[in-house]
């Protein structure tokens, strides 16, 4: 693991921590954030893990970076050690089986079997709120639903989850997360309007959360004193559910794209979409047509923040055309 620079900061993080995949979309606002609580360090007391070194200049001071695989154990080996609290926001979100075994579930195990071996007091895990499968969803809490994943990727989160539950970690599942280095929800919905320039009406609702917003989270968690947990499973979300339509609408606005009139039926929307965008899934048709909306008033209640403004107020400053992040690509 090589050195890095420390620098100033209102904060310190008290004690040692990891973020597992602190070069993707989540994993690094999550380090952002963390960053900003460290102060001027003999050591870094936050470190990242990823597959490939991240370009430099491109991972915060105060946080030292080693690569490692989630594939291969061996190379595992010595990463958690002197660490109190593990982060783990790395997954496989394509739709190669294998490879999504490989990285989710035994990614995991072998990752969580290094914690042990190191004396990890602390597991967060970041998974999705796709596990629950297409829905419709409207305000279950957690442990209200059956998990029902649908595709690969979502199965191996779950077992994923099983696993960090059973090490007495904390699972997150946050559900639509927009923001800088966004490569689904914004790019989604304007392929989709490129392609077929209307939306239905219907009046669907999803959970949604800015990452600047989850990160807060995740941050807020890893500030807790360390305890003996049973394994808890928090929806990380902000509290009020957005309209998809309006979702839609502001994305429209952001791109320079004409409104959608909201003239098709769903069943309509779906079957020329499926003609002009056959690799859109069914099942991620359904999360932007039907509703995903989740109770997520213990996480905001456990960290005591303030949610803020809504992820619509803020997507303005998200993302470019096509949803490409303005500044550095995603990891």
């Amino acid at each position: 693991m090589s050195p890095a620079c420390t620098t100033a900061a209102p904060r310190a993080v008290a004690d040692p921590v990891l973020v597992v995949g602190g070069s993707g979309f989540v994993g690094r606002a999550i380090v952002r954030e963390l960053a900003q609580r460290n102060g001027e360090l003999r050591e870094p007391r936050l470190r990242t893990l990823t597959s490939r070194r991240p370009p430099d200049g491109t991972c915060p001071r105060g946080v030292a970076h080693t690569v490692a695989d989630l594939t291969d154990p061996a190379s595992l080996r010595g990463t958690c050690a002197g660490v109190t609290t593990l982060v783990h926001a790395a997954a496989h979100v394509g739709r190669d089986p294998a490879r999504s075994d490989a990285v989710n579930r035994a990614g995991t195990l072998a990752l969580l079997d290094e914690a042990r071996r190191a004396g990890v007091r602390r597991v967060l895990y970041v998974s999705t709120a796709s596990v629950y499968g297409s829905g419709p969803h409207r305000g279950p809490a957690e442990g209200e639903l059956t998990p029902a994943p649908e595709s690969a990727a979502s199965a191996t989160r779950l077992a994923a989850e099983r696993a960090v539950l059973d090490a007495g970690g904390i699972v997150l599942r946050p559900h639509l997360i927009v923001g800088p280095g966004d490569r689904w929800v914004v790019p989604t919905i304007a392929q989709v309007l490129g392609r077929v320039p209307d939306w239905p009406a219907a009046g669907a609702k999803s959970s949604l959360i800015g990452v600047e917003d989850l990160a807060r989270l995740v941050a807020a968690l890893v500030a807790e004193e360390p305890r003996q947990e049973r394994g808890d499973v928090l929806h990380a979300a902000h509290p009020a559910p957005v309209r998809t339509r309006d979702l839609v609408l502001a994305v429209a606005r952001l791109l320079g794209l004409p409104a959608p009139r909201g003239t098709l039926t769903l069943p309509e929307h779906r079957e020329r979409l499926a003609r002009e965008l056959p690799a859109l899934s069914g099942h991620q048709y359904a999360l932007l047509t039907r509703d995903h909306w989740y109770d997520s008033a213990r996480i905001w209640r456990r960290t005591r923040l303030e949610p803020g403004p809504g992820p619509l107020e803020k997507l303005g400053a998200y993302a470019g055309w096509n949803g490409e992040p303005r500044g550095r690509g995603a990891g």
